[in-house]
């Protein structure tokens, strides 16, 4: 894709439409779209022109229509209604969407999204950074090139060979930017890129944003932070839909703009009074309403409220509706959460994610937990509420014990009694709201926890009404949580959680993607929180919120406490922290920056059998995992697993790291397979039990039976290790290449195949996070009976299924984006060629086949 010349070339070569590309690099005309087919507009006659070389800043609160409006920009979503020209091509009008001019305007727009997960497509950098210019049929001479700038801009071109599905946030963040930046775009589109950043990365990605708008890169940047609208040349604020303020400003004229809402939380902020649990005047009550809902929302709340009686009463709940089992097992001396020389490995990681952690935090205290992504927050949020097991140390969290063995080096989890103890007295929102909601309305889900309580229906409704009443939500009590916005998913979520009133709250980056008055709603309500001697926990990258709410700071680096300061020092000159919440030793942040997690290690892609041919390989290692199912012998089975244990030195793997990683598929297999102990009657008998009789044969067929399927995984698994998914999908497509004449889709099967390989563990750590919102609100799947389980799993089915449709969704999204279409001429920058590595690996694959064959009949098990 060549650069766009003076005179208004399009990034594909063709020229802009006439008289329109020195105006404007887009415009919108009296621009309308609806979510609900015309019932409401998220978008309302809108329209605006963007210049070439602008830097415009999008703000406004939750709900506005800044999303919305940034898919438009960046040619992913049609309108209902209006005119909308970009590059210089008018892609819809009265006559509808064109759908050739829309592929052609998003060969020069780049989008990043807010949440980078769903737009990385494979698990290797280079290969995701390459995948845009694969897709613009860019000579495979100068995709190279493109991979390298891209990298150097984005200060990753070290990490070429690091999977990024295992990279920090902001790592994520920058890579999703490199690949749009392969791409060469002239508007580059941004949708709260920092929105999930600690201080350090956030600077770093808006100083990559400053560099390109410096070489000539429009950039539409989405945005709450008032400090990123200071460095935009024009901000346009949205309200109900609506261009509610359009203005080209200096810095000094960019920060009210956006701060307006600020003023107003502010003031309702700083009318707070003592409350909480108690006793709260109604008046407050009405406040907090007011502050957390969406602009658009505010006129009809109270009709909404008078229409359900579920939002009719705003007084909290008294702790006497507490059942009386769930007193604190302890006195009020002590500290609420004591954290003793705790340290956790994730599986297969090299160094620890938690290295010999201590601290203590009083009761009533509020403890705001900092640090660079991926240095081990989160991380320890989820120790402190038993949804993992530390590797070593003791772990002490409202008189419970959530985990002990310090003296034995070996924490052991806590007995399910103290497990439903602590989900009483502990209450935790996970960073990601929209994967702790999972009931089918709002209220359903905030009543969730009570009921787990035991209460009566009537306590529970006035729970469900006092936490949406708080957080100023209560007329979203009959919505879909899966309709919500992020920033109303989030409410919901907080809300769910307080409703179970916790003795101890964990609250990971609570106000991240919220508009100032819901996160002003936060504050309020971890001030009245700490005022009934709740002790809370706030995982947050925000100076600001920090320096308003907590007591003290601790600060994590590298898995292990930096520094744990009284919140007035840790912010003073000789502190650990300055205003924007980075740290101010003098230390080398960027090897923190390129480290990364020990999860984004890279791979061996210079080990032997990572260098051949995808296709060679997926061939040889089908038919080897094919025959594996021949084996009836032991010499049979003792060739397969000398066989894969050559592959897996071929491989350079560490067996174990590999076993660990199919470890859930072995342990199915081997019961498959141990289940031929009870149906095979051949042989003579060895036990007896009942009915039921087990002789050798059985036992010997049981134990072929799980070593054969054990065998067939692991080959499975180190194909998969060695093959990306790109190179994958490439193999494929060249096997399938002769079914295009008869008129299949063989490009878009692959890619098919591929992405799914790409988002299982995506869909698996999705399921694993409902099973947690479920388990840290009392939840059935981790202690119920067994019927209370059953239902429990039940109930996750349509959240995941939810969660499936939005990666789906964005996924789609992220490929648009990334200009891949059916059918289209597409470069691949690794050549595939059969060379005399891929020959020799066929032959030996071969032979191993027809030894396999070949071992003698009579040698029987």
């Amino acid at each position: 894709m060549s650069s766009p010349s003076a005179n208004g070339t399009a990034a594909d070569g063709a020229p802009d439409s006439p008289g329109t590309a020195e105006r404007a690099i887009a415009r919108l005309e009296h621009v309308r779209f609806s979510y609900d087919a015309g019932a409401t507009w998220a978008l309302d006659d809108v329209s605006l022109d963007i210049a070439p070389g602008e830097y415009v800043c999008l703000t406004g609160a939750n709900g506005s229509g800044k999303s919305t409006l940034a898919r438009l920009l960046c040619a992913l979503s049609a309108p209902d209604g209006g005119v909308v020209t970009l590059l210089g091509r008018r892609v819809f009008d009265g006559r509808g969407a064109h759908a050739d001019d829309y592929r052609m305007a998003r060969r020069g727009i780049g989008a990043v999204f807010q949440n980078p997960e769903d737009q990385i497509v494979t698990t290797i950098v280079e290969d995701d950074v390459a995948f845009g210019p694969e897709n613009l049929a860019a000579p495979r001479n100068d995709i190279g090139s493109r991979i390298a700038d891209a990298l150097r801009a984005v200060d990753l071109a070290d990490m070429r060979a690091a999977d990024p599905t295992r990279m920090s946030g902001g790592q994520q963040q920058r890579v999703a930017i490199a690949g749009m930046l392969a791409m060469r775009p002239r508007m580059l589109v941004l949708d709260e890129p920092t929105a999930m950043l600690d201080p350090e990365a956030r600077a770093e990605l808006l100083a990559v944003l400053d560099t390109l708008h410096a070489r000539g890169t429009t950039i539409v940047h989405v945005t709450h932070h008032a400090d990123e609208t200071a460095r935009a040349s024009r901000i346009i604020r949205l309200e109900g839909g609506r261009v509610a303020d359009d203005g080209r400003t200096d810095a000094t004229d960019a920060v009210p703009t956006i701060c307006d809402a600020s003023a107003d939380a502010a003031d309702d902020t700083a009318e707070m009074a003592a409350g909480g649990y108690g006793d709260a005047a109604d008046g407050r009550a009405e406040s907090s309403s007011r502050m957390g809902t969406d602009p658009d929302a505010e006129t009809d709340e109270s009709d909404q409220t008078r229409r359900n009686p579920r939002t009719e009463t705003h007084r909290p709940p008294s702790d006497a509706s507490r059942p009386a089992d769930e007193t604190r097992p302890d006195s009020d001396t002590g500290p609420a959460v004591t954290v003793d020389h705790v340290s956790f490995s994730f599986s297969g990681a090299e160094s620890p994610a938690l290295d010999d952690v201590s601290f203590d935090v009083r009761r009533g205290e509020v403890l705001a937990i900092m640090g660079r992504n991926g240095s081990g927050k989160s991380t320890l949020a989820r120790l402190l509420c038993a949804l993992e097991t530390p590797s070593r140390g003791d772990i002490t969290v409202g008189g419970v014990k959530v985990a002990t063995g310090r003296a034995s080096g070996a924490s052991k989890r806590a007995p399910r009694k103290a497990l439903r103890e602590l989900r009483r007295q502990v209450g935790y929102v996970m960073q990601h709201p929209e994967r702790q909601l999972f009931a089918e309305t709002v209220a359903d889900d905030v009543a969730y926890g009570p009921r787990n309580q035991g209460l009566s229906e009537r306590e529970v409704d006035d729970r469900v009404a006092w936490a949406l009443s708080m957080l100023g939500i209560a007329h979203l009590a009959d919505r879909d949580p899966f309709s919500l916005s992020g920033g109303q998913q989030r409410l919901a979520a907080v809300a769910g959680v307080i409703a179970c009133l916790p003795r101890v709250l964990v609250l990971d980056e609570p106000t991240a993607s919220l508009d100032e008055r819901a996160s002003a709603a936060i504050r309020r309500l971890v001030r009245e929180l700490q005022t009934q001697g709740v002790t809370v926990l706030i995982v947050t990258h925000n100076a600001h919120e920090a320096r308003e709410l907590a007591d003290r700071v601790l600060v994590m680096r590298h898995g292990r406490v930096a520094s744990l300061l009284a919140v007035e020092d840790a912010f003073s000159d000789g502190g650990a922290l300055n205003d924007e919440g980075a740290r101010t030793d003098d230390t080398n942040e960027s090897d923190e920056i390129h480290a990364g997690s020990d999860r984004a290690t890279k791979r061996p892609s210079r080990a032997p059998l990572a260098q051949v041919d995808p296709r060679v390989k997926m061939v040889a290692f089908l038919a080897m995992m094919f025959t594996a199912f021949a084996i009836a012998t032991p010499a049979q089975l003792a060739l397969c697993a000398a066989m894969a244990a050559g592959l897996i030195a071929a491989a350079r793997l560490r067996p174990l790291r590999l076993l660990a990683s199919v470890r859930a598929f072995l342990a199915l297999f081997v019961v498959m397979g141990l289940l031929n102990v009870f149906f095979v009657r051949g042989g003579t008998p060895i036990a007896q039990f009942g009915p039921i009789t087990i002789t050798d044969e059985g036992v010997g067929i049981a134990v072929l039976y799980a070593c054969r399927f054990a065998l067939v995984i692991v080959m499975g698994a180190i194909f998969l290790e060695t093959t990306t998914p790109t190179r994958m999908t490439d193999a494929f497509a060249s096997l399938l290449s002769p079914l295009r004449r008869l008129g299949v889709h063989t490009q878009e099967l692959s890619l098919v195949l591929s992405l799914a390989l790409r988002f299982i563990p995506t869909l698996m750590q999705e399921t694993m996070a409902v099973i947690d919102a479920q388990s840290a609100r009392g939840g059935g799947v981790e202690t119920g009976t067994p019927t209370r389980r059953i239902r429990a799993l039940a109930a996750i089915i349509v959240p995941v299924f939810a969660g499936t449709l939005r990666h789906a969704g964005n996924l789609g999204l992220a490929l648009d984006a990334r200009c891949y279409e059916e059918g289209i001429r597409r470069t691949q920058w690794h050549a595939m060629r059969v060379s005399s590595r891929d020959v020799v690996f066929a032959a030996l694959a071969v032979a191993y086949i027809a030894a396999l064959l070949a071992i003698p009949a009579f040698l029987v098990w």
